[in-house]
């Protein structure tokens, strides 16, 4: 019998995004989208708000659950947007928060590669009875000073993954699937998973 596991995001790059990089991963797990409610998510942290996120999908729908919350965050803006990246203009567009970002930057002089550090956060969580646990990934880059590629979302325009001279938005779909912090987190983060949906 296979088991089932609830991914608890209504967003559906996300979505289409992770379906890519578990798909290999879960062999002999079926993935499931989630449609309940969306918990408010006043955690502090990545690690606490993915937490929310696979405790509300896991209390909707009694199936082990998956959720993660992920942000960019610069040194030169105190770890700004962080937490908030997806509403940083005050909006859910990209186009906005990219825009927002690179003024927050200009405001504060930020001019130098090296003032332009960031790095892209994710938590990845899993729920299921008497279970929670959460691991983190990290991507390392700099944000550029304009936006570049029509691949990705959110941030991806601007984010230049170390070693490589194009945005994260220029990668292919494959690409940036192979070293995303997205895939860092989840990789850590299925093994757990593996073992004890399959144990039960």
């Amino acid at each position: 019998m296979t088991a089932k596991l609830v991914l608890a995001t209504h967003n559906a790059h996300k979505v289409d995004e992770l379906r890519r990089i578990l798909g290999p991963l879960l062999d002999g797990i079926d993935l499931v989208g989630y449609d309940g409610p969306e918990p408010v998510e006043d955690g502090l942290t990545f690690q606490e708000n993915a937490l929310i996120k696979a405790r509300a999908a896991f209390a909707h729908t009694g199936v082990p659950s998956i959720a993660d919350d992920s942000g960019i965050c610069l040194a030169a803006l105190d770890g700004a947007p962080g937490i908030h990246s997806a509403r940083y203009a005050g909006t859910r567009v990209d186009s906005d928060n990219v825009a927002h970002l690179l003024e927050e930057l200009a405001r504060v002089g930020a001019d130098r590669p090296e003032d332009r550090r960031a790095e892209f956060c994710c938590a990845a969580a899993f729920v299921m009875d008497g279970i929670e646990h959460v691991e983190l990934g990290v991507w390392t880059g700099t944000v550029l000073g304009e936006p570049a590629g029509a691949n990705g979302f959110g941030y991806d325009p601007v984010f230049q993954p170390d070693g490589y001279d194009v945005a994260s938005a220029q990668l292919a779909a494959e690409q940036k699937d192979a070293i995303s912090h997205r895939r860092r987190a989840f990789t850590q983060l299925i093994p757990v998973v593996r073992a004890k949906l399959l144990a039960s």
